[in-house]
Parts: C-alpha cells; structure tokens; sequence
C-alpha cells in the first residue's frame, strides 16, 4: 500500500513538473521566457512525461520501455542524443540499387537503337522525348509516380516507388552518355566482324559493347551520382519512416537525403550534427561507388 501511495506521489510530482515548466505562474499569468530555457523545459517536459507513463501505466518498466524506444535507428528519439542512419543508408541503397536496374537496360538498349538501328523519324522522337527528359525537374519525376503509383494505382508509399522515380531521372543521362561512348567505338571494328559474318546482333554484343564497356559503365555510374542526393521526389515517393525497413516493396521507407533534409531544419543542435554526418555518409557512399567501378573497368 506504501508503495503505491509512493508511486502515485511520485506521478503527481512528474505532472507538477510538466505544468510548472508549461510557462505558467502559480497565479495563472503567462511568464515571457527565453527561447534556450524554452527548449530546456520541452526536454524536461518529455522526460517527466515518459517517467509519468512508466509510473502509472502497468506494465512499462525501464527496460520494456527501452525496447518501445529503440525500435529502430531513429524510432523514438526525438531530440535525443543517440539514434544513427542505418535505415537512411539501407533505404538509400535499395532505391538507387531498384532505379539503376530499371534505368540502365533501358538506357543502353535506347542508345543501341540510336546508334545501330536508328533512322527516320522514331529515332527523331526518341531523341527529342530523350533531350526534353534531361531538363526534366525532379520534382515532376516524383509528381508522375505519385499521381500514378501512389493515388492512382493505390500502391502507397514504398522505396520501390522511390526507385522508379528516380529511374525516370536516370534514364536520360545513361541514354545520352551510352550513344556517345557508342559512336567512339571504330567502324572497322563493325565491319571486320561483318566481314566475318558475324550478324548485326552478334557484333554488337561481342564487340561494339565490349569495346565501350569502361565509357557504359561512367555514364552509369554518373546518373548514379546525379539521383542518389535527390530530395524531392522521396518525399513524394518513399515519405520517410524513422525504423529499419529492409522491404522496399511495402511501406515507406527513409534514405539519406529524407535523413538530412529532416534533421537540417531542427532546432537542436544534436539534429543539425546528424544531418552533417549524413551529408558526409552520402558523399562517400558515391564515391565508393564511383571507385569500385573503375576498378572493375580497368
């Protein structure tokens, strides 16, 4: 019975703290404070909010509530310090990763159409629709996938949605940097292996690709460099989500610039670190990656 008596004294003292931290006098005025003892009571105020669940609800212990707390790399943490960017940078990688499969067969099939078999006017079109994507803004990428995947077709947020808008970002750059590593590659090349025999189809794939393999892959690897910082179409796409999500095909999902766009317009300086350590994490994740290509191209 003391116990309880002490626990419910306890829970009363935690809602003082709340109201008297509210910005309110014990008469009822409203007291002007400064914006730093603002914050300071926010804090104090979440902490004596929580310690107040845990002492009245049943059932929330310490460590039951460390569990709730820690759901994922930024689930619950508020202004905290703590929490990381391993789901920004799972979500990240899955996106870019779903966006280069979509964009890169695509992109160098148009580029070989271009080159080999193009003539008349569908090449004409395919060029043009192909010069008007590469100013294409990205937020109209992003538009596109949410009025057909997300409201249209009723699919919903996801990291799969993310992907396909950025693959619609990619597909220009990879077209336009594979018809011109395309063109470097000699005609003698061609016509040796027509000499031969060798049908048109062969040729390509045995020779005028390999020869323009290491020029194929930069231009890859540059739609990879141009998508993997946008913003504007994973808010329309992905939305964000705080907790690890290894499935991109079912919910939203965080990434890198959702991370830093996020904590960049915090108040607290702790948010403001993360998202430089986020900015730092995404610049080298594109440089890892531009390094790795050109050793497998050498």
């Amino acid at each position: 019975m003391s116990a309880a008596v002490a626990k419910v004294t306890e829970a009363e003292g935690a809602v003082g703290v709340l109201v008297n931290n509210a910005g309110y006098s014990q008469s009822g005025a409203v007291e002007s404070v400064p914006l730093d003892q603002i914050r300071r009571q926010f804090e104090t105020n979440v902490f004596g909010l929580i310690r107040m669940c845990q002492l009245v609800l049943p059932g929330m212990r310490d460590q039951q509530w460390g569990k709730i707390v820690n759901i994922g790399s930024m689930g619950g943490r508020l202004t905290f310090p703590g929490g990381g960017i391993y789901h920004a940078i799972i979500g990240s990688l899955e996106q870019v990763g779903l966006a280069t499969v979509i964009a890169a067969p695509v992109g160098i099939l148009t580029a070989i159409y271009l080159v080999e078999y193009g003539r008349g006017k569908l090449a004409y079109w395919v060029r043009f629709f192909v010069d008007v994507m590469t100013g294409l803004p990205s937020i109209v990428a992003g538009l596109f996938i949410f009025a057909f995947w997300v409201l249209g077709l009723h699919k919903g947020f996801s990291g799969f949605a993310a992907g396909m808008a950025l693959a619609i970002l990619m597909v220009p750059i990879v077209v336009r940097a594979s018809e011109e590593m395309l063109k470097l590659v000699p005609d003698d090349l061609r016509e040796a292996s027509y000499a031969l025999g060798v049908p048109r189809w062969r040729t390509i794939l045995s020779v005028v690709l390999p020869a323009a393999s290491a020029g194929l892959t930069t231009g890859i690897m540059l739609a990879i460099a141009r998508v993997t910082g946008e913003t504007a179409p994973l808010l329309l796409t992905a939305f964000g989500f705080d907790s690890i999500r290894t499935n991109p095909f079912k919910g939203p999902q965080s990434a890198l610039p959702l991370f830093v766009f996020a904590q960049a317009g915090s108040a607290f300086q702790v948010a403001v670190n993360r998202a430089w350590a986020g900015a730092l994490t995404l610049i080298l994740i594109v440089l890892l990656l531009t390094v790795i290509a050109r050793l497998l191209t050498r």
